[in-house]
């Protein structure tokens, strides 16, 4: 697992993307009783309209041509929100979380120095994993039934040898 390479996604993977954001994201929706977070409601219109938008970089892993794990990067000057995280449902626990975080930084252009990113307070693996890879709390959100927890690390510049290249400023 770990030979597979982290590559670059596009709006000609949204396909892949969209089905696996709803794949991973029901068990978010099922966890904090809402099925209406934006994962779940994004449209796949939205989805390419997202890919197709310079600011955004998306990664992914795949295993025998299966996309298995995405992230998506939304750069804005020095910061960088890191949203639809998503691992296949039936891998999850094997590290391609972990494998895929590792490979932000250096995705990222030159001059972000902050990554952020946020998550329902019932998951609590995914804060467990957040904590794990560096991420600490700013502050929570009251969202109804559950609190939206923002967390951010700053960029650390760490070299993963299967990341792929860092994208252009754009």
């Amino acid at each position: 697992m770990s030979s597979d390479p982290i590559s670059r996604l596009s709006a000609a993977d949204a396909g892949e993307i969209y089905t696996l954001q709803l794949a991973a994201y029901v068990s978010q929706g099922h966890l904090h009783d809402d099925y209406q977070i934006p994962p779940l409601v994004q449209t796949f219109e939205e989805l390419v309209e997202e890919l197709a938008d310079p600011s955004v970089i998306a990664l992914g892993i795949r295993q025998d041509g299966r996309l298995v794990a995405s992230v998506r990067l939304h750069v804005q000057g020095a910061t960088a929100e890191l949203g639809r995280f998503t691992v296949a449902p039936d891998l999850v626990g094997q590290g391609l979380g972990t494998r895929l975080e590792a490979a932000v930084d250096e995705a990222l252009p030159a001059g972000v120095e902050r990554i952020e990113l946020f998550t329902g307070d019932k998951g609590v693996d995914n804060l467990r994993l957040y904590a794990r890879l560096g991420y600490a709390e700013d502050r929570r959100e009251s969202v109804g039934t559950y609190e939206l927890v923002f967390l951010s690390r700053q960029r650390t510049n760490r070299v993963s040898p299967s990341a792929p290249p860092a994208a252009s400023a754009g």
